[in-house]
């Protein structure tokens, strides 16, 4: 979208010049009777990115959400659709295409108590016009995807407030509609249902890779579902980055404000306290040479991992010496297959219980299970403080702690 703007009231156009002139959205109102709902947004949704718009009420997010789709017509200003101008399509292709390309998920999913779980879901397909047995299977696809395995024939009545709201999110699934427009579709949920609901939408997210645009009045759940966050005030954008861009550097005073409670372990990643292991050993080599290796370097354990860098497990110094005290020749016996690790794009918070168990390093590993990285105490330590970031010249930043700087740390 470019520029788009939004002013409820007759005397919309004079409202925009005076807000560009410099006046209050408060002065304008004031002057002119009107008020504006979003002013001058311009931003891009990329394909299967998560795009968060978080704002207070009355920022204008909601107001947004519907310029998208022309539920609510711009004042001024543009919405594209693959090079396609939404704002200027008949209303008869905009129908099409919200039938077709760009579904709308309300926060209140307004379900059909006269129906079962099944015809629910699949209600959207009907207004497509799908054959009957091609929707259903289509149906039973998103029962399953999101955990409702052996309900379809329930009837909504039947069901609790979180099992409904997943009823709600497969009949926005079973549509497969390119395009998502989720207006604080959990908020309405209790902590802890939001919280698996938020996890399953992320879950499903990774395997159907939507666009998303995702409208919450919650800083908590922006920064933990958004690749981007979009704050709004007083229905201006006045910030656009990543969750950690804005927690690290705010665009000013008011996103200062809105971020200082935030609980940083829920939203900052692995990725950004992981450092290179100093060694790794491969699955194939002997304990000889391993040792060497863990002694010239100070270890007191090190990573395994195959020919292709897949992580096979973690070896002790002291498991390694006696395979070569023995002369054995294979690494094999030394490897605890068990190792802790986690996935790229974990939250310091979900590893924080894996130091407080251990001081052995977490292994940072893709979806390929390829070593991407460690942490250590001390390098999860410093990204948990408040204004520290881990610097290359610091000691064990090139790989694990050494044992001279931190020996605590690396066993």
């Amino acid at each position: 979208m470019e520029k788009l703007s939004k002013v409820f009231g007759r005397r919309s156009h004079q409202a925009l010049e005076m807000r560009r002139s410099g006046k209050s959205k408060a002065e304008v109102e004031s002057s002119t009777g009107s008020t504006i709902g979003v002013y001058d947004a311009t931003f891009e949704v990329y394909p299967g990115e998560i795009f968060v718009i978080i704002g207070l009420s009355g920022s204008g997010k909601s107001t947004l959400l519907r310029l998208l789709n022309r539920l609510i017509e711009p004042t001024e200003g543009e919405v594209y659709l693959d090079g396609e101008y939404i704002s200027r399509m008949p209303m008869k292709q905009i129908r099409e295409i919200r039938r077709r390309k760009m579904g709308m998920v309300f926060q209140h999913f307004g379900l059909l108590p006269n129906r079962t779980v099944l015809q629910n879901i699949v209600f959207g397909l009907e207004v497509q016009g799908t054959p009957t047995a091609e929707r259903n299977r289509k149906g039973e696809e998103a029962v399953e995807m999101v955990g409702l395995h052996g309900q379809s024939d329930k009837q909504i009545t039947e069901l609790s407030g979180g099992m409904q709201q997943r009823v709600g999110l497969a009949r926005a699934l079973a549509t497969e509609q390119e395009i998502l427009l989720m207006d604080e579709p959990f908020s309405a949920l209790d902590p802890l249902i939001r919280r698996d609901m938020q996890n399953l939408f992320l879950d499903i997210q990774g395997e159907i890779q939507r666009t998303v645009v995702f409208i919450t009045h919650d800083l908590d759940e922006a920064l933990m579902l958004g690749h981007r966050v979009a704050i709004m005030k007083d229905g201006e954008i006045v910030q656009i980055g990543t969750p950690e861009d804005i927690l690290t550097d705010p665009a000013d005073e008011y996103v200062q404000r809105f971020i200082e409670d935030v609980d940083y372990t829920k939203v900052r990643l692995v990725e950004t306290v992981m450092v290179e292991p100093k060694e790794i050993a491969y699955d194939g080599e002997g304990p000889r040479v391993v040792l060497r290796r863990m002694k010239r370097a100070g270890l007191s354990t090190i990573f395994v991992v195959d020919k292709d860098r897949h992580l096979v497990g973690l070896a002790e110094v002291e498991e390694v010496a006696r395979l070569a005290e023995r002369e054995e020749q294979s690494l094999g016996e030394a490897i605890d297959a068990s190792v802790t690790s986690v996935k790229c794009g974990t939250s310091l918070r979900k590893i924080l219980p894996m130091f407080a168990e251990s001081n052995a390093p977490v292994a940072v590993t893709n979806e390929e299970n390829r070593l991407e990285g460690v942490v250590v105490r001390g390098s999860l330590i410093a990204g948990l403080s408040a204004g520290m970031e881990l610097s290359e010249e610091e000691p064990g930043v090139e790989g694990e702690p050494s044992l001279e700087a931190g020996r605590e740390e690396v066993r």
